[in-house]
């Protein structure tokens, strides 16, 4: 069974490539549009869909994987930067406290149109950070393609002081729900060699 990740994010095609699994990448290419009058895990949900079934109308046959994530703190949804002065302002507010990292996961099989979705929620405690920490950080350019303005698998590293649920989650994608799903449509896992 052919998969194809319908992701631009290089976090998720990696992810994948570590536990072997052989895939090919394309990308959506949406505009994506959250809805935030939406419960969070419906909302990513539904964007996760919506990007496999973007990306279902470009192929013939194999498994989509889309997914979604975003960054809740205290009940306010923090995307991806779009600049550094609004990275900045993010880290100002996960500094010192804990937010949820929640990411909707789609599969759907383009042969026989079955679909199944799931959410992970993860929360991440973040150290107290310093202005010259954050400044420092922002500054390396890593934050500003992230939700949330940091990457735990990168430099952020240094700033999460622990965290309750799936790391991959936080990375982008997350692992154990994909077997999951993958065990529900009853896909058999190949691994490349």
């Amino acid at each position: 069974m052919k998969l194809v990740l319908a992701s631009a994010s290089p976090r998720r095609a990696e992810l994948l490539r570590q536990v072997g699994i052989p895939f090919k990448i394309i990308k959506p290419g949406i505009e994506e549009k959250p809805d935030y009058t939406l419960p969070p895990g419906d909302m990513v949900k539904g964007l996760a869909r919506e990007k496999a079934l973007v990306v279902a109308r470009k192929i013939n046959k194999g498994v989509i994987i889309a997914a979604d994530t975003l960054v809740l703190h205290r009940g306010e949804a923090l995307g991806k930067p779009t600049d550094p002065e609004e990275a900045g302002r993010m880290l100002r507010r996960l500094s010192g406290d804990v937010h949820e990292v929640i990411t909707g996961l789609t599969l759907l099989d383009t042969s026989s149109g079955k679909d199944e979705s799931g959410i992970s929620v993860t929360r991440v405690w973040m150290k107290a950070l310093s202005a010259d920490d954050i400044e420092a950080y922002v500054s390396s350019g890593e934050p500003l393609d992230k939700a949330g303005a940091y990457g735990i698998q990168g430099r952020a590293a240094l700033y999460v002081e622990k965290i309750e649920g799936c790391y991959f989650n936080v990375v982008g994608l997350p692992l154990s729900l994909f077997f999951d799903l993958m065990q529900r449509m009853q896909i058999k896992i190949r691994y490349e060699p």
